[in-house]
């Protein structure tokens, strides 16, 4: 069991604690998870133990180590948590447009890209110079080269800059360029990578696994905040179904029950939902009416030219059309959104 203690305890009130659970034939190993002070003892106990471990002085919750995803949850902390990227917030009362292409692929694409995310009113340009692909034939990136030019472009118009991390070997080299480090769905559970992540301060932006229940979801965001980072985004983009018509199918539902079991901020993906460019517009205003913290999508001057995901990425004079229902819709929804220029 894991008894989360009362903030501000003093030596006396922890060693007197710690003696009247080893009266009650406990062991208790301290442990700070995610900035919070927490004793650990064995067993699960039922809820009689529990209620009577938690009438303790000093103690504040008593969980099982089965309940996983404390940290993450509104038992937690009850307020809604905005994560700060640079200038920018996620999270709160503004709704985010997050835009660019599924991969960099040069200073030209970047930089118009850039500018229509900025005309449009969003606040970060995404893209990936690390690409997980199916294929091992397919373009993988550009890496560092590719880092420099999103960098570049989103310091052009004022932009926050997030890119995908693979594994922890990219980690620093990302970190170094990005202001959201990006975890794809491939890579919910790759639990040595989202613990390095919890060791370094910068956002991350998680995105669901194609088969993640919700709960499987939190416990994933939990590996992040248990290491002291705090700064986790949510990113609902689909999960794997049994009709092939669609790419994946987009769980909107999610993102509505997610906000009554986490404080944390939520991004819906569209464009990976569906991988049809037709459907991304009207599945992002759902969005932004279901309650999300805002939308990543995915642009291209060429889409038919692209290198990685061509079908599903807007133009950029899209980006200004959607963002204009976006506003529209937020209006509405209690969220505020940034002027088109």
């Amino acid at each position: 069991m894991i008894l989360v203690l009362e903030p501000g305890l003093t030596q006396d009130q922890m060693d007197a604690l710690k003696a009247r659970l080893r009266d009650l034939g406990q062991e208790p190993r301290t442990e700070r998870t995610g900035g919070v002070e927490c004793l650990v003892v064995a067993g699960e106990g039922d809820a009689a133990q529990r209620a009577s471990l938690k009438a303790l002085e000093g103690v504040r919750e008593v969980l099982s180590s089965l309940d996983g995803y404390w940290l993450a949850s509104r038992r937690c902390r009850a307020e809604d948590t905005a994560v700060r990227a640079g200038r920018w917030s996620v999270g709160g009362p503004a709704f985010v447009l997050a835009a660019g292409p599924c991969a960099v692929e040069n200073r030209e694409q970047m930089e118009a890209c850039a500018a229509a995310v900025k005309a449009a009113g969003g606040s970060i340009l995404r893209g990936g110079s690390f690409k997980p692909r199916t294929s091992p034939y397919a373009f993988q990136g550009l890496g560092k080269e590719g880092l420099a030019l999103h960098r570049e472009a989103a310091d052009r118009h004022g932009l926050a800059m997030m890119s995908e991390v693979l594994d922890r070997e990219d980690l620093p080299l990302v970190a170094e360029f990005a202001d959201i480090l990006q975890v794809g769905s491939r890579n919910m559970q790759n639990f040595p990578l989202l613990k390095a992540l919890g060791r370094q301060g910068k956002p991350v932006l998680l995105k669901r696994g194609l088969a993640a229940t919700r709960e499987e979801f939190l416990l994933a965001a939990e590996y992040v905040l248990k290491e002291g980072n705090p700064n986790v985004i949510l990113c609902e983009r689909g999960i794997r179904s049994f009709d092939p018509s669609l790419r994946n199918s987009l769980d909107l539902a999610s993102v509505v029950l997610l906000k009554s079991m986490t404080h944390l901020p939520i991004l819906v993906d569209p464009s990976h939902a569906t991988g049809e460019r037709s459907l991304v517009r009207p599945l992002a205003r759902a969005a932004a009416a279901v309650g999300a913290d805002g939308v990543l999508v995915e642009i291209h001057p060429a889409p038919r030219e692209a290198l990685s995901d061509g079908p599903q990425a807007l133009l950029p004079e899209e980006l200004r059309g959607l963002a204009e229902d976006l506003a529209a819709i937020g209006a509405v929804a209690g969220k505020t959104f940034g002027s088109p220029a």
